[in-house]
């Protein structure tokens, strides 16, 4: 199976027989987050995890949360931020576009306060690596290495569709658990050992000939990436697609772009006139956003509060 139909489908499975929150390509790293993306994401809810879904459906941006402003006194909108002027005022108006601020005037000065404090709102992170087929590894010896020193996640897990052999085993570290899944069916072939999330770890930044760059990573560095990560998931979900228009593509089960002509989940990315079956026609109408509402502990409309989609790209300091 080629891997961006797999990785659909076990998302798709995982969203429909566990309780967490799902979601795809998110940034695994700390000093350098886009140097590792981790193909699937898998956030629990915590205590908290109600008080986060009557917030708003987006993501908050970190600045938002991590700067002065609380639930008390309202603060003048630019001595709560340390970050230059531009960024705060987009963080302020987005995080108040969303519902997380709110904001009112005072002799001509704008100040904010949050709608509700933020909460504790998730528990242990899942990250899996997907290589649908084991006889093309790649470098997935050193991603997984990258993974487990680090510990961003609570968790690391290696999902094939592979039938999986001890030498498979014998070439990745052990602490990294072994998914096989194959037509809708997951087996664990290997459970993951719990990594240490909440000590310092080891980043690799950079690789040079006869060089590798690393960098010791805080405990609390780590926590604040992991609300981000967390964060990112909670906006994102893994459905980031949109239906193309064509008319041999259908949504199956969850939103899946089924592709009758072919037979398969595909890519909708990469549909167009060149492919033989295209045939012209308006995208498939579906609400990706109320798949996943109805499907998920996510709310995508909390009552009495705004949401309006966002680009991914917005807020890429928090990616």
């Amino acid at each position: 199976m080629r891997e961006f139909p797999f990785e659909l489908a076990l998302c798709a499975h995982l969203e429909a027989t566990t309780d967490r929150l799902v979601a795809r390509q998110i940034g695994g790293g700390v000093r350098a987050p886009s140097n590792r993306i981790i193909d699937v994401l898998c956030v629990e809810p915590g205590p908290a995890f109600d008080a986060r879904t009557k917030l708003t459906g987006e993501r908050i941006p970190a600045a938002a949360i991590e700067s002065e402003v609380g639930v008390g006194r309202a603060r003048y909108w630019r001595s709560a931020f340390d970050t230059s002027p531009e960024y705060a005022r987009e963080v302020v108006d987005r995080a108040v576009e969303i519902g997380f601020f709110e904001r009112e005037r005072r002799g001509g000065r704008e100040y904010v306060r949050q709608v509700a404090r933020y909460p504790d709102w998730f528990g242990r992170l899942v990250g899996i690596e997907n290589k649908p087929d084991l006889g093309e590894p790649g470098d997935l010896r050193t991603q997984l290495r990258k993974d487990v020193s680090l510990a961003l996640v609570d968790e690391v897990v290696l999902a094939t569709e592979s039938y999986v052999t001890r030498a498979h085993l014998n070439r990745i570290p052990e602490e990294v658990g072994v998914w096989r899944f194959d037509a809708g069916e997951l087996e664990v072939v290997r459970e993951p050992t719990p990594l240490e999330s909440d000590e310092a770890g080891t980043e690799l930044v950079e690789e040079h000939a006869g060089r590798t760059d690393v960098r010791v990573v805080s405990a609390d560095e780590k926590a604040r990436r992991r609300r981000r990560m967390a964060e990112r998931a909670y906006g994102k979900g893994w459905r980031t697609y949109e239906f193309p228009a064509c008319a041999e593509i259908a949504p199956r089960e969850g939103g899946l772009p089924y592709c009758r002509w072919k037979g398969r989940v595909v890519n909708p990315a990469r549909c167009g006139a060149d492919c033989p079956g295209h045939d012209p026609a308006d995208p498939a109408e579906i609400d990706l956003d109320a798949e996943r509402d109805s499907r998920t502990p996510w709310v995508a409309d909390p009552a009495g509060r705004a949401r309006r989609q966002a680009g991914l790209d917005r807020f890429r300091r928090d990616s």
